[in-house]
């Protein structure tokens, strides 16, 4: 009862103090509105930025292994870029040794991919990203089908001229709708359309998005486009378990088939590049994470000019009701209840503030900013009441124990 006692009146002299002089306490509140946007702000901005561009290489997958020549992780300046030219490109040879080997994998495929021009009668569409998958493609990369079907394997193995839209393309060349079962041109091949892509919509990059996507069968891609060094190069991929642990025995037994396949000796180095889809991410993670501390760094300047405002208001309220403390002293009050009045009131005050600052953040969530997608998280809106309510205690610790320490008989004199 003390606790809800303490509670009520402090939250009556915190309304007190605001209504008492509007205001010089508006004025010494906003410290607290703008520190607490600044740094709720940035990280807002920051977690919905850093998400769309990891959202927009979703294209690489999640714990997925990539076969390539040249790794992400390291560029020409700390490896010359001609080692990584020589070395042979993947080929379907080796995905089948690999397919019919690895245990650690969940799946393995095979792609190649290339721009091209899509037609039907009188309409066309250009840079289309033209791509060739196996059957298994669906279990390694996201492949939502919204309409129609994905490719069987008698398709796949037969390399039949049927095709999977992207929702940009079957708009453009099929603007009636219903573009399942009917048929296009690609490269003057006439290809059936089996199924439509679900519509993913624009992104920060100009990165494959699944909108200009054109999926046909690895042989059917084959028919049309050399394929090798000269031409154009497939990638392997593989799918590994979803734990640090199953990836890494993924990476080991690859790396071990392919230097067999390949016919290196124990003391010659790896002739591709193992690379993980997770090595852009997390590098994209630990640029937002500067640019978070950079900004956090800035708005807690912003939160110490708020914190002074707070305990410029408490001291004036110490100072106004020094004759009040006197009484309640007088009467029995205990010091921790004269402390925990003033240390609740400051409380309340920042916490309004805060609020104030919240508020302001949520409004900028409705703000179109074209394909930035603004999110507010519940993590950092506990940050921005966490803050308050410390910056709000902090405050008010000095003028909380000066009237804690106050002699009854003095204070009630004090005019």
């Amino acid at each position: 009862m003390i606790i809800f006692k303490l509670i009520w009146e402090s939250f009556r002299f915190a309304l007190q103090a605001l209504r008492s002089n509007l205001t010089r306490t508006v004025l010494s509140l906003l410290g607290v509105t703008i520190g607490i946007f600044a740094i709720i702000a940035v990280f807002t901005l920051v977690d919905s930025l850093e998400k769309n561009i990891k959202s927009s290489f979703s294209f690489l997958g999640t714990n997925v292994l990539r076969v390539d020549r040249f790794p992400f992780s390291s560029g020409p300046g700390e490896y010359p870029w001609w080692r990584y030219f020589r070395r042979p490109p993947a080929n379907h040879s080796e995905f089948v040794f690999l397919k019919d080997r690895l245990k650690n994998a969940e799946a393995i495929t095979i792609s190649a991919s290339a721009s091209a021009t899509l037609k039907r009668g009188s309409s066309s569409f250009e840079g289309a990203n033209l791509e060739g998958v196996v059957f298994d493609h669906k279990e390694v990369y996201d492949v939502p089908v919204v309409d129609g079907r994905f490719f069987t394997e008698l398709e796949i193995t037969a390399a039949r001229n049927v095709t999977v839209l992207g929702a940009k393309i079957a708009n453009a060349l099929f603007p009636e709708g219903d573009a399942v079962g009917k048929e296009m041109k690609i490269k003057g091949h006439k290809f059936m359309v089996i199924g439509l892509l679900e519509e993913e919509g624009e992104g920060l990059f100009d990165l494959p998005s699944k909108d200009d996507a054109c999926l046909i069968p690895f042989g059917a891609f084959g028919k049309m486009y050399h394929m090798g060094r000269w031409g154009v190069e497939p990638t392997i991929a593989a799918k590994g378990m979803d734990s640090d642990e199953g990836l890494i025995a993924l990476e080991n037994e690859m790396t071990g088939l392919l230097r067999g396949k390949r016919g290196l000796k124990p003391t010659e180095e790896d002739n591709f590049a193992l690379n993980k889809s997770e090595f852009i991410q997390n590098a994209i993670g630990a640029i937002f994470d500067v640019i978070s501390i950079a900004g956090a760094v800035i708005g807690g300047f912003s939160i110490l000019v708020g914190g002074f405002g707070i305990a410029n208001i408490m001291f004036v309220s110490v100072r106004e009701r020094t004759n009040i403390i006197g009484i309640q002293k007088s009467l029995g009050a205990k010091n921790y209840f004269i402390l925990l009045q003033f240390l609740f009131e400051s409380t309340f005050l920042s916490l309004f503030g805060g609020l104030t600052g919240l508020l302001l953040v949520f409004a900028i969530t409705f703000v179109p900013l074209g394909s930035l997608e603004i999110f507010m998280s519940a993590k950092n809106i506990l940050l921005g009441i966490g803050l308050s309510s410390v910056i709000g205690m902090l405050s008010g610790v000095v003028p909380a124990g000066i009237a804690a320490r106050m002699d009854p008989v003095e204070a009630i004199r004090t005019n």
